[in-house]
């Protein structure tokens, strides 16, 4: 016979994902950042074949990756926040790994800290520069 509190449980219980280096639960500290893949090389590493790999990045920009995220994580015992790569295993398991850098060129969403490689440093300069000092860049010829 169960017992009512089992039985009237609904809520869903907390996510199990664990400090890798001191096995303590890691609290979330963030929202959930998609990943997607670009190039037929980061579909064939997750296991599908090279001929689907292409053709999936040929009819969509990107490919969003299931059950695969970035997420940063606060560690009561490391005191410190982190990015890590999760993947979800199964309904309840969790497989989580320091989020490599190159992962976040996968990321929708996020500012890319090399800039947009379509500006120019000109206009990246501008753009940093507060108040009005930018007009010394230009030369007036007299």
């Amino acid at each position: 016979m169960q017992k009512r509190c089992d039985r009237n449980r609904k809520r869903s219980k907390r996510r199990a994902i664990h400090c890798p280096i001191h096995g303590c639960y890691l609290d979330s500290v963030s929202q959930k950042q998609s990943l997607f893949a670009d190039r037929p090389g980061q579909l064939q590493q997750r296991g599908v074949n090279r001929k689907t790999a292409l053709m999936l990045v040929a009819n969509q920009t990107a490919v969003p990756l299931e059950g695969e995220w970035l997420e940063a994580f606060w560690c009561p015992e490391c005191q410190q926040t982190k990015w890590y790569h999760v993947r979800k295993m199964d309904a309840r398991t969790y497989e989580i790994s320091v989020a490599p850098q190159e992962l976040w060129q996968q990321v929708q969403g996020v500012i890319d800290p090399k800039g947009n490689p379509s500006v120019g440093e000109f206009t990246r300069r501008q753009a940093r520069m507060l108040g009005f000092n930018g007009v010394k860049d230009f030369r007036f010829v007299h």
